[in-house]
């Protein structure tokens, strides 16, 4: 039987098989590289954990310190009851691990009362922290973070912020040293220990202003995301800091 390869049975029949061959190839490369791509994951999120309390080291670094410095994780529900603490390695599959929750999935799909909200303990040169992520929303899609706290459980010792779709040179500035230097030493409650949180401010904050920092210029939807990100993440925390 011969083929007729100028013909449309041809070239939709060519068409077809060229379209399950080039699917074929890139469903078992994305799945051989499932693991890899896990693995990058799992070491930037420990490199950024470690930054915020102030150990800037590379990824490959991050996974054989990192429970030098992170002593416990603790996972607290939207009334901020906590969890047992786990300690030592982590297992990928331990649901009941902090570690392994996907900020930005329960952003997506879960109501905010029916989130589980993490929570790091770290040791560093004989001082505690507590590390707390966050997810919120930026001019193009998501954007996130961690907040380190001072053993006061209200001043910022760290912050490190970050993005994947947000304007280079305006909204995505939020990732830069000179963006994220500005919340050491800024307070989440004021003196009567009411909660305020932290404001990123259009114009700037105010000189000595202790909860506000510089809005990025160009990023007004950005830092407004920032802003509410902090303020809606950090209250549901409020209870648990305060004891």
């Amino acid at each position: 039987m011969k083929f007729d390869k100028d013909g449309n049975g041809f070239t939709f029949g060519f068409a077809t098989v060229m379209v399950v061959v080039v699917a074929t190839v890139l469903s078992v490369a994305s799945i051989s590289l499932q693991p890899f791509q896990q693995k990058n994951k799992t070491a930037e999120k420990m490199q950024n954990i470690l930054k915020t309390i102030g150990v800037e080291v590379s990824r490959d670094e991050a996974t054989k310190i990192f429970g030098d410095y992170v002593k416990e994780r603790i996972i607290l529900d939207y009334s901020a009851n906590a969890s047992t603490p786990k300690t030592g390695a982590i297992d990928p599959l331990d649901k009941e691990d902090a570690f392994n929750i996907n900020m930005k999935k329960q952003y997506k799909s879960k109501k905010w009362e029916k989130r589980a909200y993490p929570v790091y303990i770290c040791e560093k040169d004989g001082k505690q922290y507590r590390v707390i992520p966050m997810v919120g929303k930026g001019l193009w899609g998501p954007i996130w973070g961690f907040v380190a706290l001072e053993a006061d459980n209200n001043t910022i010792f760290g912050a490190s912020f970050d993005h994947k779709t947000e304007t280079p040179g305006l909204g995505a500035e939020i990732n830069t040293a000179d963006f994220q230097d500005q919340f050491p030493g800024k307070k989440l409650f004021d003196a009567t220990g009411k909660f305020i949180s932290i404001k990123v401010m259009k114009g700037g904050a105010p000189e000595g202003f202790e909860h506000g920092v510089d809005a990025i210029t160009g990023g007004t939807i950005t830092s407004n995301g920032v802003t509410d990100m902090l303020k809606k993440t950090l209250k549901v925390y409020q209870p648990y800091l305060e004891k």
